[in-house]
C-alpha cells in the first residue's frame, strides 16, 4: 500500500503513453515525438512553459504523477537529493522512461496483499491501521481523503475494484485532456521540447537546473534534434560563422612516456593513509562523488595517488570499470570556502594510478575526485531478464540469493571508507544519502545495532547482509525497493555496475602523519569547474578565434586526455559551434561529434573533454571551434 502516496487523482494506465491524440496523429507517428508530447502535455499542467524548472520534491512528485507514475519516497529521493536544486524538462523525461507507468493489476495486487480473504473491499479501520503504519506511512488527511470518495467507499468499506478503475480513468481522462488542449495551443505549439528545439520566439536564457554535460541545458545546445548533416563540417543550423579555430593533435597509442608515475623510494617509511569513495552517473548525466578534506600537520614531502578500486575476486580478471579516468583537483582551504586556490592535480600516470608528488605546508586541503565522463556514461547495452534478489527456503522463509549477497558484500566494500571492514554510522548515512536521500539518526542506528551483528559499535558485513533481508521481509519479498537501492549504487538488472565507478585515495607524508575525512557526497560544482578551468589555462595552449580578440580557446593536453576551455573576455554572451566530426579514434564526455556551447560573458568554461576509444591506437583530436552568428 505504500504506493498509493499522494493525490487519488495522480495515476494513468500504459495505455496513455501509446495513446493517438489529435496532435499525435498530425504529427510524424514517431514513437520518441509522441513520448516527448505525452511528457509535455504532463508538465503543462503544472508549469506555464516547459522552459520553467522543477524547484521542489513535491513539485517533482506532482509532475511525475501526471505523467502516469507513481513514485515512491524512496523513488523520489533517488532523482531529488539533498544536493538538488532544480531540475529542467529534459531531466523529467528522462525519470519518466525510467519509472514505468502503474497499471491496475498492480493497484490490485497491492490491495489483495491486504484482502486475504478476496472479499473485494477493505474495511476503513484495516485500510487507516494500514496506510497509518506500513511501508510509507500516509497521513491522517490523505487517509481522509481516500476515505471521502463516495463512488468507491460505503458502509465503512473501500471497494477497491472500483476505486483502481477510477483511479487510472481519472487521470488517463486528465492528460487526454491536456493533450488535446496543448494541441489546440498555438503558444503551445511553439514552445520547446527540452533540448527538441522548435525555433521558438519564447526561448529566453532562463537557468537550467544542472551544468551536467550530458545534459542539455542553456550550455549545451543538442543540434541532433535539428537533423545535423553528418558530413557536414559544420551544424546545419549555424547560417553564418563569423570566426573559427582548428586544434589537431596526434596522439601515439599508450602514449605515457613524459608523464610516467614513479613512486618515491623511501616510500614504505612514510607515513601513510587511505579512504574509499565512488563516483556515481546520474539520470541526467552528472557525475557524483565523495569529497575530502586532508590535514598535513606540517610542512612535507607527499605522494598522493587515486585509482578505481578493482572489486574482482577473479584473478588476472579486473573489473570492467578499471578503464575509467580518475583524477584529483587539491584545493587549498579557506574560511569561505569560495574561490579557493587551486594547488595542485594529479597529471602523472602509472596504467590506471594517477598521482602527484611534491611538497605541501601545513594547512587543510580539499581533495575533490574527477572523471571526465568520457568512460562512465549511460549503457546501451539491452539486459534480458532480471537476476533474483530473494529465494524462499524449504521454511518458506525468505533467503537472500548467492548473486546478491556477493552484490552486497561488493556495495559493503564500496561504502567501508575508511577499509576496516565495518561500517560506521557516517559511512552508513552516505549509503543510505545515496540510496534514500535521507540519514539514520542516533535512535534508528541505536536500533540498528540492538538488531544486527556489530564490532566496535561499526556494522558488521554479515549485519549489513542482515539488514537487506530484513527490508525484504518488511516488503513480504517485493524486490521493488531493493532494486532502487540497487540502481542507485550503479547496478543493472543484471546486477552488473556499469553506472558507477569505486576508487581508493592513497596519501603519503614523509614528515607527518596525513589525515583525511570524508565530508561530502555531491556533483560537479562551481569550484571544480573552475579548478579545471585554471589547469587547462595554466598549461594549455591558448588560440584567439581569428581577428575576436576577447573569445580564447585553451586546450590542455596530457597522454590520456585533451580538455578544451573557453574564455569569454567580452561583455557579451557568445555562442561557440564545435565540430569533433575530423578526430579519429575519439570520444568526448558530451556524446556529441557537433555541439554549441553558450559562454556567458566575463567566463571561462569547460567545453569538452576528449579520449581515446582505444588507447591501443593511434588518436587524432581534430577539432573546430567556430563563432555562430
Amino acid at each position: 500500500m505504500a504506493s498509493f502516496h499522494g493525490s487519488s487523482t495522480s495515476l494513468s494506465s500504459k495505455r496513455l503513453a501509446r495513446s493517438q491524440s489529435p496532435e499525435s496523429e498530425k504529427s510524424p507517428s514517431s514513437e520518441e515525438e509522441n513520448f516527448y508530447a505525452t511528457c509535455r502535455a504532463a508538465y503543462l499542467t503544472v508549469f506555464k512553459s516547459s522552459l520553467d524548472s522543477i524547484n521542489t520534491k513535491e513539485q517533482l512528485c506532482l509532475v511525475l504523477q501526471r505523467a502516469g507514475r507513481n513514485p515512491s519516497r524512496r523513488t523520489l529521493s533517488k532523482y531529488w537529493t539533498p544536493k538538488t536544486k532544480e531540475l529542467n524538462f529534459d531531466d523529467f523525461c528522462t525519470i519518466v522512461k525510467n519509472e514505468t507507468p502503474i497499471t491496475n493489476a498492480e493497484l490490485l495486487k497491492a490491495f489483495k496483499k491486504i484482502d486475504v480473504n478476496n472479499k473485494g473491499y477493505i474495511s476503513h479501520s484495516d485500510l487507516q491501521k494500514i496506510l497509518t503504519t506500513k511501508g510509507e506511512k500516509m497521513t491522517q488527511d490523505e487517509v481522509n481523503a481516500v476515505m471521502r470518495l463516495s463512488d468507491v467507499n460505503s458502509n465503512g468499506k473501500l471497494d477497491y475494484n472500483k476505486f483502481c478503475k477510477s483511479f487510472l480513468t481519472t487521470n488517463e481522462n486528465c492528460l487526454k485532456s491536456a493533450i488535446e488542449n496543448l494541441s489546440t495551443s498555438n503558444k503551445s505549439k511553439r514552445q520547446q521540447f527540452g533540448s527538441h528545439m522548435e525555433g521558438s520566439p519564447e526561448r529566453t536564457s532562463s537557468p537550467a537546473s544542472k551544468q551536467s554535460p550530458r545534459t542539455p541545458t542553456r550550455n549545451n545546445i543538442d543540434f541532433a534534434s535539428k537533423k545535423v548533416d553528418s558530413k557536414s563540417s559544420r551544424p546545419s543550423s549555424a547560417r553564418s560563422l563569423k570566426g573559427s579555430v582548428s586544434s589537431i593533435i596526434s596522439m601515439g597509442a599508450n602514449s605515457t612516456k613524459n608523464s610516467k608515475l614513479i613512486e618515491p623510494q623511501i616510500l614504505k617509511e612514510w607515513q601513510y593513509i587511505r579512504s574509499k569513495g565512488c563516483f556515481f552517473l546520474e539520470e541526467n548525466g552528472e557525475i557524483v562523488s565523495h569529497r575530502y578534506k586532508l590535514q598535513i600537520p606540517q610542512k612535507s614531502s607527499i605522494y598522493i595517488t587515486i585509482q578505481p578500486l578493482n572489486l574482482s575476486q577473479i584473478e588476472g580478471q579486473p573489473s570492467p570499470w578499471i578503464s575509467v579516468d580518475t583524477a584529483l583537483f587539491v584545493l587549498k582551504d579557506n574560511e569561505k570556502q569560495e574561490n579557493m586556490e587551486l594547488v595542485f592535480f594529479t597529471e602523472l600516470r602509472n596504467k590506471e594510478t594517477f598521482g602527484w608528488k611534491g611538497e605541501l605546508a601545513s594547512g587543510i586541503y580539499w581533495l575533490i575526485p574527477f572523471t571526465t565522463g568520457c568512460r562512465l556514461r549511460k549503457k546501451k547495452k539491452q539486459i534480458r531478464g532480471e537476476t533474483k534478489l530473494v529465494n524462499r527456503d524449504k521454511n518458506k522463509d525468505l533467503v537472500l540469493t548467492k548473486e546478491f549477497r556477493a552484490t552486497l558484500s561488493d556495495i559493503f566494500d564500496m561504502i567501508d571508507l575508511d577499509g576496516n571492514g565495518l561500517l560506521s554510522l557516517e559511512e552508513y548515512n552516505f549509503y543510505e544519502l545515496r540510496t534514500s536521500g535521507e540519514k539514520c539518526d542516533d535512535d534508528a542506528w541505536a536500533l540498528c545495532k540492538e538488531n544486527f551483528e556489530t564490532q566496535k559499535n561499526e556494522l558488521t558485513r554479515q549485519g549489513f547482509m542482515d539488514l537487506n533481508l530484513m527490508e525484504a521481509n518488511d516488503h513480504d519479498g517485493d524486490p521493488a525497493d531493493l532494486w532502487v537501492a540497487l540502481q542507485s549504487m550503479g547496478y543493472n538488472r543484471a546486477l552488473e555496475l556499469t553506472e558507477a565507478c569505486p576508487f581508493i585515495i592513497d596519501v603519503y607524508a614523509e614528515k607527518c602523519k596525513p589525515r583525511i575525512k570524508v565530508v561530502s557526497l555531491e556533483s560537479s560544482n562551481e569550484q571544480l569547474n573552475r579548478a579545471i578551468c585554471t589547469s587547462v589555462i595554466a598549461k594549455g595552449e591558448a588560440k584567439v578565434l581569428d581577428a575576436y580578440q576577447t573569445m580564447i580557446v585553451h586546450t590542455y593536453k596530457s597522454d590520456t586526455r585533451i580538455t578544451s576551455v573557453l574564455e569569454n573576455k567580452s561583455g557579451s554572451q557568445v555562442v561557440v559551434a564545435v565540430n569533433n566530426e575530423q578526430s579519429k579514434n575519439c570520444t568526448n564526455n558530451r556524446t556529441l561529434d557537433v555541439f554549441a556551447v553558450e559562454v556567458p560573458p566575463k567566463t571561462k568554461m569547460v567545453c569538452q573533454h576528449v579520449m581515446p576509444l582505444n588507447e591501443r591506437q593511434e588518436w587524432i583530436y581534430n577539432c573546430v571551434q567556430s563563432i555562430m552568428s
